[in-house]
């Protein structure tokens, strides 16, 4: 596997169906991704350029590959990095309403454990601009990033409410990016891949039951296994996003927004307004 071998990566952003855009795509015999989010260009560079090309060890020859890593849409050396070694590739960015999004990865957060409840403290601006829920949802200027060293062409922008609501025509616009023939959806396709309401064990049992993993890992999807996880599996309640925290997103956003609305040449009116509160 060379450099020159990889043709796509999908850089973010995270909460926005990135997954289910990887899930399409590995359902083609013809494409090739690695399962895990390799953050190689943004967390991992030190590993070197061996051990990226080793995570495509399995692709076999003539298909088309690439990868997916949420993080590099905001990690500031990432795009430098990635056209570095990677000039040809072409890029695919899947956006969603900023504000959502920032809750929704809020949320997912809560679940794990990472984060309070206070939620004001995490998505309020004026208590300063978290990188992870605030920066990073600035996604005009990220991607300006990536048009100046790749050019627009090479960038194809999505957008989360393709997904919802017309699947069929987002993953053709895809295929049709990166030169792959028409293909029909999964059967599951019109699914979201991760629910949020779904239960899970408390962040404190998961760390005090943490070194039982690779214990209880084969025993995944038994009977017995699962009876014993939903007795302890709880439904996370999460903080509601108040009409006056919204607000205050929806200011923050806003010019962004309007720069996002330029640099792609679609209109965004729909996100300015009142948001709703899903994950």
């Amino acid at each position: 596997m060379q450099f020159s071998d990889i043709d796509f990566v999908i850089i973010g952003a995270a909460k926005s169906a990135t997954t289910w855009l990887q899930a399409q795509l590995q359902a083609d015999p013809e494409v090739y991704m690695p399962d895990a989010e390799l953050h190689y260009f943004s967390r991992e560079y030190g590993r070197g350029h061996d051990w990226y090309l080793s995570q495509f060890g399995d692709a076999g020859p003539g298909k088309t590959v690439g990868e997916k890593s949420n993080s590099y849409l905001y990690e500031p050396e990432a795009a430098n990095r990635l056209h570095r070694v990677l000039p040809h590739v072409k890029l695919i960015a899947q956006l969603r309403n900023p504000v959502e999004r920032a809750y929704s990865n809020y949320c997912m957060l809560l679940r794990r454990g990472e984060v309070g409840t206070d939620i004001e403290s995490y998505l309020d601006p004026s208590q300063g601009e978290n990188v992870r829920f605030l920066v990073a949802g600035n996604f005009a200027s990220h991607l300006q990033a990536y048009v100046d060293l790749f050019g627009r062409e090479r960038l194809l922008i999505l957008f989360f409410e393709g997904v919802t609501n017309a699947p069929e025509m987002q993953m053709s616009r895809v295929r049709a990016h990166l030169g792959l023939k028409p293909q029909p959806l999964t059967l599951d396709g019109r699914e979201k891949v991760k629910d949020r309401s779904v239960p899970v064990i408390p962040a404190h049992l998961r760390k005090r039951l943490a070194w039982m993993k690779p214990i209880v890992r084969p025993l995944r999807g038994a009977a017995a296994f699962e009876a014993v996880r939903g007795a302890i599996a709880r439904e996370t309640v999460y903080p509601p996003l108040t009409d006056d925290l919204r607000l205050r997103l929806n200011e923050y956003f806003s010019p962004s927004i309007e720069a996002l609305e330029k640099l792609s040449g679609q209109s965004l009116s729909h996100w300015y307004g009142p948001v709703h509160q899903t994950a």
